[in-house]
């Protein structure tokens, strides 16, 4: 007896294959496209980093990656909490000042106790947050002005606490703070480790509780959101304090890593931290985004700063310039991915 095998019916009409059958090539396209937008920065970066450790000696030695992984960790921070508002659809452009405010009054409390270091740049710069989530998510301002209003705001409460820059606050050697910002451990930076947890922490939080849920939900739409009970408001209002929190934790770390609350800090690196958020796979639209994808976009923007620096005929400037067209070039990937994805 012959046995003959027959392949799973196709719907000529939709291209589909009845239950049973392998996946078509929509299928497998769309998967493609979420695999390039969310792992695609990640693949760029590992070709950045062979070939700089070919061409550069100095490139992948110990002393030069402990530095770069310190240095990206401030940076990390900012936009672990950039993230989760660019992921609602919002944007934050105060993060750059308060970064510089978070610094110095982590300096100026360290007269005071670490205690007091710690908190006193969360506490302020947190409310900032507060203020910037009720004025979006309850007055239903844009947040671009309204983190606009805010970025000018705190930059002038940080010139006024350092009399327009002319008081440098310093942290005393030996102290925990400073040991905080300038101690290793296992080789790396201590605010490595510190910016590594708290991504573990952010993915957990976005991926695995109800908050996260609904911060995707109002990113990918805000009325449906509401129409399924999310608490849209309250969610707006809670990603806002958390990008002021996490921002203020980043200034009194580098202060901590300074030893001083440095007042020219912070100037354009809200744009940094969007860069990075972007470049690392999360929409400006808002509805998707990867805590994980941030922090390769971070490390991304690092390395290209380090490789401008390796060459040395080439000047910081370049830096922005590279950042700037990986930023279109993505944006542009963006959305042609996504446009496929919807024909898909």
């Amino acid at each position: 007896m012959t046995v003959t095998k027959t392949q799973a019916p196709v719907n000529a009409d939709d291209g589909t294959q009845a239950a049973g059958a392998e996946p078509v090539g929509p299928a497998r396209s769309e998967r493609l496209s979420a695999l390039v937008q969310q792992h695609g920065a990640l693949a760029v970066l590992v070709i950045v980093s062979l070939v700089a450790t070919f061409s550069f000696d100095s490139f992948a030695t110990g002393d030069n990656v402990s530095n770069m992984a310190t240095s990206s960790a401030f940076l990390a921070i900012v936009a672990l909490g950039m993230t989760f508002v660019i992921i609602t659809g919002g944007i934050d452009l105060s993060v750059g000042s308060l970064f510089a405010l978070g610094g110095v009054l982590a300096a100026w409390g360290s007269r005071h106790g670490t205690l007091v270091a710690l908190l006193l740049p969360l506490v302020v710069c947190g409310a900032v947050g507060v203020v910037n989530g009720l004025l979006v998510a309850r007055s239903r301002l844009a947040p671009f002005i309204v983190t606009l209003a805010a970025m000018l705001g705190a930059r002038g409460l940080m010139l006024a606490i350092t009399d327009e820059g002319a008081n440098t606050y310093l942290i005393g050697k030996g102290s925990f703070l400073a040991e905080l910002g300038q101690g290793t451990t296992l080789g790396l930076g201590n605010p490595v480790w510190i910016t590594l947890a708290l991504f573990v922490a952010g993915a957990v939080v976005l991926r695995r509780t109800r908050f996260g849920q609904h911060v995707y939900a109002v990113g990918g739409n805000e009325d449906a959101a509401a129409l399924m009970g999310a608490p849209v408001a309250r969610t707006k209002i809670l990603v806002y304090t958390l990008s002021g929190v996490l921002a203020g934790l980043a200034g009194a770390l580098n202060a901590a890593w300074l030893a001083s609350g440095v007042t020219i800090l912070g100037n354009g690196m809200e744009l940094e931290a969007i860069s990075a958020v972007v470049i690392g796979g999360t929409l400006l639209t808002g509805g998707l985004g990867y805590v994980s994808g941030s922090l390769v976009g971070v490390l991304l923007l690092k390395v290209i700063q380090n490789v401008i620096n390796q060459i040395g005929s080439l000047d910081s400037s370049y830096q922005q310039v590279v950042s700037g067209a990986f930023l279109a070039v993505v944006v542009v990937a963006q959305t042609w991915l996504g446009r496929r994805r919807q024909l898909l």
